[in-house]
């Protein structure tokens, strides 16, 4: 199991560990305040599940924005409009018909957002199950440390 999960994409594995981190959350918290139990399930999944699909777009479209060279901001843009205008589809979808609870929706996708918060924490725990550590920074030497400020007090003198 463990060379499966380490042969994916390890930011894409630690933002959907922390996007179901985070459904389990909202589903003990609602379990104890929600009356309709299946809607609010049901919303807070189809959300979350909005969201892993958002997070594989965004993978694809910054690869390919890596991948095309020139017109990389281009490409990032539309990606981002693409995205916007499919969560505002959604959510006018599920508004109008009444099938699911527009705001816990909502809320499930914006586990996207709340993953950045907890990646740290997934990072930590997976680098624990796969026995890694993350590498440490070179400090620099006194010479180089020297050049450094020499380089950015002579900047500091140029004309503005």
């Amino acid at each position: 199991m463990t060379e499966f999960l380490k042969k994916r994409d390890r930011t894409l594995l630690e933002m959907h560990t922390g996007m179901v981190l985070f459904g389990a959350v909202c589903q003990l918290v609602g379990a104890f305040i929600v009356k309709n139990q299946l809607r609010y399930a049901g919303s807070l999944w189809f959300g979350i599940l909005f969201a892993v699909a958002g997070s594989l777009h965004m993978a694809r479209t910054l690869d390919r924005a890596l991948a095309e060279g020139a017109d990389t901001s281009r490409v990032i843009v539309g990606g981002y409009v693409f995205r916007y205008l499919m969560i505002a589809a959604v959510l006018t979808l599920v508004a109008l018909t009444g099938v699911l609870d527009t705001l816990i929706v909502f809320l499930g996708y914006m586990s996207m957002k709340v993953t950045a918060y907890l990646q740290p924490l997934t990072h930590k725990f997976y680098n624990m199950l796969f026995h890694e550590t993350d590498p440490v920074s070179a400090e620099l030497s006194e010479g180089e440390e020297g050049e450094t400020e020499k380089v950015s007090r002579e900047d500091e003198s140029l004309p503005k």
